[in-house]
């Protein structure tokens, strides 16, 4: 139990973490830039992440009596996972699809997104409470923080959603035109 806490298991616990956080993150990229067909990028991923996999999963196994390496391994998995997922938003690769239901600003709405080149379809609806409008538009992903600001800038309470789309056919997807 002496030799647990020697500087070399500490930098060498360290180092499974710090490459099983990479591994993960490559990972979780991996898996989310395949729901999106990525399927080059996804492979390149696949086979570094399960190179690093086998690196410390191997290192792991070599010592199994240094819990020093087991946190080491279950901490950089799951800081993996966050840093993974942290990544992925900032490149923002693929399209959403957002719906915009406003009581009273729908058309203020509608007008300022099309000022701002993104293509918006304005839908006169009946909701709960009396008549609203309803903006339905795709943009891509690393767009939306602008169109979200757009919208809450003129209504704050509009009622809003958002769910991933992968293009099908050519379409308008704001300061870019997108085929596929």
């Amino acid at each position: 139990m002496a030799d647990v806490f020697t500087w070399q298991t500490a930098a060498t616990a360290l180092l499974i973490f710090v490459v099983r956080v990479i591994s993960i993150s490559m990972d979780t990229l991996r898996f989310m830039l395949t729901m999106r067909g990525k399927q080059g990028i996804a492979w390149v991923l696949g086979f570094f992440e399960s190179v690093l996999f086998v690196l410390t999963v191997g290192a792991v196994l070599n010592d199994m009596s240094n819990f020093l390496y087991i946190i080491g391994y279950a901490a950089g998995f799951a800081t993996g996972n966050v840093v993974g997922m942290h990544i992925e938003r900032k490149i923002a690769i693929g399209y959403s699809h957002l719906s915009v239901i406003s009581k009273t600003q729908g058309e203020e709405i509608v007008n300022a997104l099309r000022e701002n080149d993104f293509a918006v379809t304005e839908i006169p609806a009946q909701g709960k409470d009396g008549s609203v409008t309803i903006g339905d538009l795709s943009v891509r992903r690393k767009d939306i923080a602008a169109v979200e600001k757009i919208i809450q800038d003129i209504d704050p309470d509009a009622f809003i959603t958002i769910e991933e789309v992968t293009p099908l056919r050519a379409g308008y997807w704001g300061r870019q035109n997108v085929r596929r």
